[in-house]
């Protein structure tokens, strides 16, 4: 075993580490809000004022249920830099939500998710995993 070989291990596994942390920010640039204590689904639309799209009932109830965790989660549709939203949650609080394929999508696995007990560093990292590019 040569000198230089406890380097050369030492430097791959730092840039395996390195590899592994930066795979948990979104992968398309932004980043994950932090979610703000005791926020709730008051302000996710119900009812009638959800638009009567495929998926969009189920989506918002997955929004209500599971507030506190969209409210911690980078939306991939990069809404936040188009329509100013702030996290997931943002995104049903308005019509947005029922006609953006990603949003509902990421709200049903984040629900799915987080009624599983699974953490919000977890959920973030199957949404970054599934809706990022």
């Amino acid at each position: 075993m040569s000198g230089r070989t406890p380097w050369i291990v030492a430097g791959t596994a730092a840039i395996v580490l390195a590899a592994v942390l930066l795979s948990a920010r979104p992968a398309a640039g932004g980043t994950h809000p932090d979610p703000r204590p005791g926020i709730t689904a008051e302000r996710v639309l119900t009812g009638a004022a959800v638009p009567r799209t495929p998926g969009a009932a189920e989506a918002y109830a997955a929004a209500r249920a599971a507030a506190a965790t969209l409210d911690g989660v980078y939306c991939h549709c990069d809404c936040s830099k188009h329509a100013g939203h702030r996290s997931l949650l943002t995104c049903f609080e308005s019509e947005h939500g029922a006609h953006c394929d990603i949003c509902m999508g990421e709200a049903m696995l984040a629900s799915q998710l987080a009624s599983r007990g699974t953490s919000l560093r977890e959920i973030r990292a199957a949404i970054d995993a599934r809706f990022g590019t």
